[in-house]
């Protein structure tokens, strides 16, 4: 029995899928099958109940499990402590990232650690919010880069920055000409936003009944690009984060206007399983994410 046989089996009781388990081990489905099998003849007991409809660990399965996160929290530690003594700084790092952190905050950093870290090999993933939570959880990334960090008993939140909001829209809108305004303004305005399940758009909408504020939702977008898109080409305003617009606001595509209610920004997190042994690499990494530029 090798470890990375009871890697194959932690990460599939974790994911309940065979395709999944076998995405973070970078092998075929055929594969994780096989492993599973040979743990089943060298145990002699039936590990997993197979069903179409659900995924269910035998409680012979739940006690390999419970023993094998054991066995790899101490491997993992054991080999993050000789990197340490040794003083090497290799090796990857899987990272999921919501899409205006990964476009807009992410490369500056990245290319600082790639600078300083040059074996370090960060594979990174642009994906919907949900889906970063899910991967971190399921360990088919080390870390992942979220807006507005959603608590859960899983996961350890690092905070890394707040990014300040601000309101976009055409040079030749009415607001365009206002160096700051207060969220009044917005009443009544067509606002381009992001979709519902968004935690930018939930914050907002959480932040317009704070203060009273009707506005009219003329477009609908899963990411920041199509709605800056959309807002040049007039088809409302959008309140988004300001280190995302920097590129439009110089070839002045968009007017960029203050929110002077406060502080309106958005916080940004890493965030990775509270269970994971981090090597190295990973926490130079999330090191290097946590200063200021």
């Amino acid at each position: 029995m090798q470890i990375e046989s009871l890697k194959v089996f932690c990460d599939l009781a974790e994911a309940e899928s065979f395709t999944k388990a076998a995405q973070i081990n970078e092998v075929t489905q055929s594969a994780v099958s096989q492993t599973i099998s040979a743990l089943e003849r060298q145990f002699n007991s039936l590990l997993i109940e197979r069903s179409k409809k659900n995924f269910r660990l035998t409680a012979e399965g739940e006690v390999l499990y419970q023993y094998s996160k054991q066995i790899l929290q101490i491997y993992d530690s054991l080999d993050s402590k000789l990197q340490e003594i040794k003083d090497i700084i290799s090796g990857n790092i899987r990272v999921a990232t919501i899409y205006s952190i990964g476009l807009h905050v992410l490369p500056s950093y990245l290319k600082r650690f790639l600078k300083k870290y040059p074996t370090v090999n960060v594979h990174v993933e642009y994906r919907r919010p949900n889906q970063v939570y899910e991967d971190v959880i399921s360990n088919v990334v080390d870390l992942g880069l979220v807006a507005y960090p959603m608590r859960d008993a899983k996961l350890e939140i690092v905070p890394i920055k707040k990014d300040p909001l601000v309101l976009i829209c055409h040079p030749n809108h009415a607001l365009a000409k206002n160096k700051a305004i207060k969220l009044r303004a917005l009443n009544g305005q067509k606002l381009v936003s992001f979709e519902r399940d968004i935690p930018t758009r939930k914050a907002l909408d959480k932040l317009f009944r704070t203060h009273g504020i009707s506005v009219e939702h003329a477009m609908e977008f899963d990411n920041i690009e199509t709605v800056k898109r959309a807002v040049e080409i007039d088809s409302g305003v959008a309140i988004v984060p300001q280190e995302t617009i920097k590129q439009e606001v110089a070839s002045q595509t968009l007017a960029a206007v203050k929110l002077d209610d406060g502080d309106q920004s958005r916080p940004l997190a890493i965030i990775h399983k509270r269970s994971k042994v981090l090597s190295p690499a990973i926490k130079q990494f999330i090191s290097v994410l946590k200063e200021q530029e």
